[in-house]
């Protein structure tokens, strides 16, 4: 089994196939078996807060664990949610806040990667691509591509620099679907897989 700094190696150079397993919150990773550890790779930061999100609840500085820019912090309160935010400062100093997309369940239901690995998933122009959406109260885009042959697949657009470490998909399982909610992206991003 791959050691956690083999697999920080494996997504700053683009050949992690399982990115959830590492980045966003994991449960029990955390100096409190109740907490959580999240994780995320910020390649254009230069320093990452954790913003909670919850009213009272203290932000968290992360720390750099790879020198490619992945981030860690450690949360030992009470539930996390996925309404958390990240307080970005990059190299030029300009700060931004955004939700971490590898805190979002899958939108695309397994009954329906069923019907589509059969033949019979009759509109699923309405999954696949990118479909702007509302996701566990969070608005966003769901990109999702049918890869079967695929090892690894990333989203890019002018949203990443058009770098494609840093938004890794989901795969959905053998039928070869790949998915990724990414939040606080509007109508109209251009992207591609």
């Amino acid at each position: 089994m791959p050691t956690l700094s083999n697999r920080f190696q494996r997504l700053v150079s683009a050949t992690e196939w399982d990115p959830f397993s590492v980045l966003g919150p994991h449960r029990g990773e955390s100096s409190d078996s109740s907490g959580v550890c999240i994780r995320a790779f910020l390649p254009e930061a230069a320093a990452v807060v954790l913003l909670p999100g919850q009213n009272g609840s203290t932000p968290v500085s992360m720390k750099l664990v790879h020198p490619e820019g992945v981030f860690e912090a450690r949360w030992d309160g009470h539930s996390l949610g996925t309404d958390y935010q990240f307080r970005i400062v990059d190299r030029q100093g300009k700060a931004t806040q955004r939700h971490d997309p590898y805190a979002f369940s899958p939108l695309i239901s397994d009954f329906d990667l069923h019907l589509f690995g059969e033949g019979k998933l009759y509109k699923a122009y309405n999954q696949l691509g990118a479909q702007v959406c509302t996701h566990q109260g969070i608005q966003g885009v769901n990109f999702a591509v049918w890869a079967p042959n695929a090892k690894r697949v990333s989203v890019v657009g002018d949203f990443n620099e058009w770098d494609g470490r840093r938004h890794p998909m989901r795969s959905r399982g053998g039928g070869g679907i790949w998915e990724l909610f990414i939040p606080d992206l509007n109508d109209g991003a251009v992207y591609k897989f």
